[in-house]
């Protein structure tokens, strides 16, 4: 296993000096630091996204629900194909509003069109709150990755520690654009690693896709059809949670943000051409897991079907190499996901609400030093409250996607006023954490955030109705 941790190790320190060695020439201020001074193209637009959508989930989420649920881990080849479609219509007219104004994260877009600086500072820490379990889902996933591919050399918690420091520190540096550097290796290991097992272990075992499919549907065929091993995710739980993250995909904070880092909406648009691109390797994982589930049937903890089968099949050193590229796949969205939680509170929370005079110099380095902060609470969460890790996305899903129907009645109906967006957010939030705080996820089959996004869509819409009838009854007293 030496060469193993050799190749683990390496890959983790080459990633991290990679990102520093991005801004070591660029003056690093706010606009820098957040969106890269606006002048990524198509191929950095499109590892960047890549680098924060393709996470440890790919490695281990994908295959894991495969192993111990089956068909509904489906939806994930679902809901991406609809996030991207909707993506070619939404983020140009998004990016060509935050050039236009400077707009650097999500609630400066809330602030600015609803003028509204409550509605922008809830955004910011629902944004926060959300970003925290993805967060714990990639330090959980990485710590997972290096500690079975090392054999337990390398404890999880260990792994999780030295591969964050390090992850803080080019984000420190160097801003999303470390982030974007450190894309572009991840993607290339990433790939390289999911082509080789994803083709590979079903011809191994099974002489390719098609024997291995029917041997599952001859030892168990239940396996592949709605609920599958489950049972509460049926059709109705699949397109409702299908809609929840196809809507709520590019309403994560970091995600959103990233569209302003583009250097004109010409490339966000060709990047939702060829983003469903990253779609077939999530089938070779999906795979991976279907194998691992005939291969490797009593395995305690599902999200390691991927790995556990790569140490059965592939020597110590391809296993360290797959290691290496999950630590490498969980650094880059661990990275924007912590850039944006520290600049959310730092500016569209201190600055808007406890020091609006505050430079953006002082924001700056508030922002850092909110970055180490949220690394240490990132890194407590991870060690001592793990969980299943679909799971922890479908939380953070249930949270952002509440954005939707501000973002888009912000950009396409101007008659839409700050009242009825807050009123619609409040409710929306507000049905969810009843739901899952009670245990009714799923409520009546459905999925509790689409749940909400429902309610929140009603309730903003009635707002906008009993708003338009009350200024056409003011415009009437006026005029009589």
């Amino acid at each position: 296993m030496t060469l193993a941790l050799i190749i683990i190790l390496g890959f983790i320190v080459v990633a991290s000096l990679l990102g520093v060695v991005a801004g070591s020439r660029i003056k690093m201020n706010l606009e820098n630091w957040t969106v890269g001074g606006r002048r990524f193209g198509v191929i950095i637009i499109w590892l960047l996204m890549a680098g924060e959508i393709y996470t440890t989930f790919t490695f281990l989420g994908a295959s894991g629900w495969a192993y111990s649920k089956g068909a509904p881990t489906f939806y994930i080849l679902i809901y991406g194909a609809l996030a991207y479609t909707l993506s070619f219509f939404i983020l140009p007219p998004l990016w060509r509003v935050g050039k236009k104004y400077g707009l650097h994260t999500q609630p400066d877009f809330f602030l600015h069109r609803y003028q509204s600086r409550t509605l922008g500072v809830l955004v910011a820490l629902i944004g926060v709150f959300s970003i925290i379990p993805y967060l714990q889902l990639q330090l959980t996933g990485l710590g997972l990755i290096v500690e079975v591919a090392s054999q337990g050399a390398i404890k999880s918690h260990w792994a999780i520690f030295f591969s964050f420091l390090l992850t803080s520190l080019f984000v420190y540096t160097s801003g999303i654009r470390g982030t974007a550097w450190v894309s572009v290796l991840k993607d290339i290991m990433m790939l390289a690693a999911v082509g080789i097992v994803g083709f590979g272990v079903p011809a191994i075992y099974f002489g390719g896709f098609g024997k291995m499919f029917q041997v599952i549907l001859e030892q168990k065929p239940t396996h592949l059809i709605f609920p599958g091993s489950t049972s509460h995710m049926g059709v109705f739980w699949v397109m409702s949670t299908v809609l929840l993250t196809g809507l709520g995909f590019y309403m994560w904070p970091h995600v959103f943000g990233s569209v302003f880092s583009a250097k004109s909406d010409k490339v966000i648009k060709r990047n939702a051409i060829i983003m469903p691109l990253y779609q077939l390797p999530i089938l070779l994982v999906i795979a991976v897991g279907l194998t691992a589930f005939l291969v490797l049937p009593d395995l305690k903890n599902g999200d390691l079907a991927f790995l556990a089968l790569v140490e059965k099949t592939y020597p110590s050193w391809f296993l360290g190499f797959v290691g290496a590229a999950g630590a490498v796949t969980a650094m880059v969205p661990a990275s924007v996901l912590v850039l944006f939680a520290s600049t959310l509170l730092s500016k569209n929370v201190y600055q808007s609400i406890i020091n609006p005079r505050a430079s953006e110099a002082t924001v700056m380095r508030l922002s850092r030093m909110l970055l180490l902060i949220i690394t240490g609470l990132a890194l407590v969460f991870a060690i001592f409250f793990p969980n299943e890790l679909v799971n922890l996305l479908i939380l953070g899903y249930d949270g952002v996607c509440q954005f939707f129907p501000g973002v888009v009645f912000g950009l396409f109906w101007k008659k839409v006023r700050k009242e009825s967006i807050l009123a619609g957010l409040v409710a929306g939030l507000g049905v969810v954490m009843i739901l899952i705080l009670s245990g009714h996820d799923p409520f009546w089959g459905l999925n509790a955030g689409f749940v909400g996004l429902i309610v929140n869509l009603a309730v903003t819409l009635l707002a906008v109705s009993l708003n338009s009838r009350w200024s056409g009854r003011e415009a009437l007293a006026e005029a009589n």
